[in-house]
């Protein structure tokens, strides 16, 4: 664990679904991340998923009070160079479904930081994605194309990694390959992941826990 050190730090956050004075699914929540992997639980509802569009800075402004930062960057005053800080591919959204893998590793959304070459082949080759490259995502089975996004994310060697779900509909050596990662991601003195599930990574290390109320 890193005690001492924070990568991000968020403060007061509000959100809703809808622009203010929509009910409210946050109402100041604040919490500091750590290096290593951090476990975001909750029930069914609870917002992970919605702290996770939050944090990857794709809530609008008029839906979100407060503030984050990631190395003194806020979410506030600079949007875009906070977003470059901050590797996350919604597993659920449907914008590369169009695409390749290839294509999604070649160019990223802008906002989103590019895949570092030595890193991606090494999670191409753990997730056994090489059959699938030339593949457009809509004609992967559901597992293959949640290993493309997340390959993509792990590759992109950001301060600020979030997972929602990872292990879903992934094969048992997939999950063994992410539970390695995961376990020397957890010593890392400088970078941080968010694993959102219903459970905890079985074997890892936390660095910190954030369990949401539903």
């Amino acid at each position: 664990m890193h005690p001492t050190t924070t990568v991000l730090k968020a403060h007061g956050l509000v959100f809703s679904h809808a622009p203010f004075p929509a009910p409210l699914l946050f109402d100041r929540l604040s919490f500091a991340l750590a290096p290593g992997v951090t476990w975001l639980g909750g029930d069914e509802s609870s917002g992970k998923t919605s702290l996770l569009w939050l944090l990857a800075g794709t809530v609008p402004a008029a839906q979100m009070r407060g503030d984050v930062h990631i190395q003194g960057v806020g979410l506030q005053d600079d949007r875009p160079a906070y977003r470059q800080q901050v590797a996350w591919l919604d597993p659920q959204g449907t914008a590369f479904d169009q695409q390749t893998a290839r294509q999604v590793f070649a160019a990223p959304p802008p906002h989103h930081p590019p895949c570092h070459p030595g890193a991606l082949q090494a999670h191409v080759a753990g997730l056994s994605l090489e059959p699938h490259l030339d593949k457009a995502l809509f004609m992967l089975s559901s597992g293959t194309r949640r290993k493309v996004l997340l390959a993509a994310a792990l590759a992109a060697l950001a301060p600020v990694t979030l997972l929602d779900q990872p292990f879903m509909a992934l094969d048992r050596p997939s999950i063994d390959y992410l539970l390695r990662f995961l376990d020397e991601a957890s010593r890392h003195a400088s970078r941080t992941w968010l694993v959102a599930d219903y459970e905890a990574p079985p074997g890892i290390s936390l660095s910190g826990t954030l369990v949401l109320q539903g």
